[in-house]
């Protein structure tokens, strides 16, 4: 029996880019034929929809139409009432939705996509998960492949998800960094993450780039990218690879993962393909084999 294609999707955009930018954006994933599912829907900051979801609910037609699976994402962290009342409107969606946050799965009847956001790195979570409605994990980026398997292998129905590409998302915060980092408050931030569209790159006392900041969200400067042949993802259970919107050529980027994933490009043929492509960071892969998320191999 022929084996199933591994699914190329394309996460939700994290990042403050302004309307035109979306548009263009999503009318070029629209005609790339390569990626199967996108997620929609501001993610991080509530303060950002009304100024984007004109230009998403507009995406989301196009995708549609051009036989794109359209998933919409909610919050990682409501902080306001404003952010609860969205939260809740979308559980209340017939169609299949993203939870990043515990709060949501209180009001959903139906199934969901439990995204990387939403804190689940177990077996028993992942059950509990699974007893509420979740039928896709895209699991926590700091596990290591082994803990994807072993969760994979305990419950055989559930999709799983693996954020293959991208700057990783690691915490979220009350505070954001990005006003902070301007000499604003939060409440009068000016939107000012906008200005950095891969989120701004954070520097030791030494000089050393080593996170990332995308308004009150801390993310790795460095990009995951995988490091092991696409069989090996495919024995441990990964149904799908979820690649995360940079400011790159990402049509690009999932041409090189399609072919990956059909076992047409190496590793480091990918790393090659996905360099070219341009990455807002050095690749990273620990996470990936139990170690360091800042760790990274040589993709031989």
């Amino acid at each position: 029996m022929m084996e199933k294609p591994m699914q190329i999707t394309l996460g939700p955009l994290m990042f403050h880019w302004p309307p035109e930018q979306l548009a263009a954006f999503y009318e070029a994933i629209a005609a790339e034929p390569t990626i199967d599912r996108v997620y929609l829907g501001e993610v991080v900051c509530g303060k950002r929809s009304p100024l984007t979801e004109h230009a998403l609910a507009a995406a989301a037609e196009r995708l549609v139409d051009a036989g794109k699976a359209v998933v919409w994402s909610g919050l990682a962290l409501p902080a306001t009432v404003r952010d609860r009342k969205a939260v809740a409107a979308l559980t209340q969606a017939s169609d299949l939705i993203e939870i990043n946050d515990v709060s949501a799965m209180l009001g959903r009847d139906g199934p969901f996509v439990a995204g990387p956001l939403l804190n689940a790195y177990n077996e028993g979570a992942v059950k509990e998960l699974a007893r509420r409605g979740c039928v896709r994990l895209c699991p926590n980026v700091e596990l290591s492949l082994e803990a994807i398997s072993k969760i994979a292998g305990f419950h055989p129905a559930m999709e799983i998800e693996f954020f293959a590409f991208g700057r990783l998302p690691l915490a979220l915060s009350g505070r954001c960094y990005h006003a902070r980092s301007h000499g604003l408050h939060k409440d009068g931030c000016q939107f000012v993450c906008d200005q950095d569209p891969d989120g701004m790159t954070l520097r030791s006392l030494e000089g050393e780039a080593f996170l990332a900041v995308n308004g009150v969200q801390t993310l790795s400067h460095g990009v995951q990218l995988v490091d092991v042949p696409a069989r090996d993802l495919r024995a441990a259970g990964v149904t799908a690879l979820r690649l995360s919107p940079h400011s790159g050529d990402m049509t690009a980027v999932a041409r090189a993962f399609r072919a990956y994933a059909d076992n047409r490009l190496s590793p480091c043929e990918l790393a090659e393909d996905v360099r070219k492509a341009g990455a807002p960071g050095p690749f990273v892969n620990g996470y990936l084999r139990g170690e360091a998320g800042g760790e990274s191999s040589r993709f031989g």
